[in-house]
């Protein structure tokens, strides 16, 4: 039986099992998807293990993902630009890795607002941690020309133009606002507005109409950012797209089969968050 797992400390809360689950379900594939909580001090060696143990790969969340970057003997293009890796298999015993985090941002954007890239330009990126920058290698890939990266420590902005070129303008967070006028993609990758964490502030006034609006966080499904943007008339991606289409390139190489991220699914998770599981 083909198994995989999620490793992550803590890693109780994870949906990922869930989504596996449904999935291993849905395709009636004999298989198992586990939830492994492990300290960091024992990443390397469970890792290193995992063959022997049966698991045919897995995926690494909270604070795993820099690790396995540096554990893999193989990585893709996506995991070196992010500087973090949350998939992982191996090929002839070497460990390989990726970043899917960045395939999930941009699937749940095609999802939720169809064309968004066909005619932006500018996006404007909210934070400069870990995510900000898969994100950013992201829309450089998918073709934006421009990416504006603002956050509360400029200097990790700085780090960002550093890393992607001039593509990348760095801005002091106190100009956030009058930058969204030069936005069609507007991209909160903070934790604000996430549950139990502050609200972002940040007015949406000055966002042309066009400019389509996107949280990565998905609990709750829809912050209260997203939703003034959402009055105000601008289409909006919640985050919980991301989460389910980051899935989808893992179980495809574990499993042998490429799942779709279908409404049934979508609803799944969406109770559970709902739930507060």
């Amino acid at each position: 039986m083909r198994k995989a797992c999620i490793m992550g400390w803590p890693v109780r809360h994870s949906r990922s099992p869930l989504i596996h689950g449904h999935w291993l379900a849905h395709y009636g594939l004999t298989g198992a998807y586990d939830r492994v909580e492990i300290m960091p001090d024992d990443f390397e060696s469970f890792v290193r293990d995992m063959e022997a143990q049966g698991y045919v790969g897995g995926n690494a969340t909270l604070p795993h993902k820099e690790a396995l970057l540096q554990l893999s003997a193989h990585r893709t293009p996506a995991a070196e630009a992010a500087g973090a890796a949350n998939t992982l298999w191996f090929e002839n015993g070497a460990i390989c890795c990726d970043n899917t985090d960045i395939t999930g941002f941009l699937a749940n954007l095609d999802a939720g607002a169809p064309g968004w890239d066909r005619q932006a330009e500018t996006a404007l990126v909210l934070g400069a941690g870990g995510a900000a920058r898969g994100i950013v290698f992201g829309l450089l890939q998918r073709g934006i020309t421009r990416v504006i990266v603002t956050n509360r420590t400029y200097a990790a902005a700085e780090e960002l133009r550093a890393v992607f070129g001039p593509a990348v303008e760095p801005l002091h967070w106190a100009e956030a606002e009058r930058a969204l006028m030069d936005a069609d993609l507007l991209v909160n990758t903070t934790s604000l507005g996430m549950v139990g964490q502050p609200a972002l502030d940040l007015s949406v006034v000055n966002l042309p109409p066009h400019a389509v609006v996107t949280d990565a966080v998905y609990v709750p499904l829809e912050t209260e950012w997203l939703a003034r943007a959402r009055l105000r008339g601008h289409v909006t991606v919640g985050g919980l797209g991301m989460l389910l289409h980051q899935a989808v390139p893992g179980f495809a190489r574990w499993f042998g089969v490429t799942p779709v991220v279908t409404p049934e699914l979508t609803r799944l998770i969406e109770a559970d968050v709902l739930g507060g599981h």
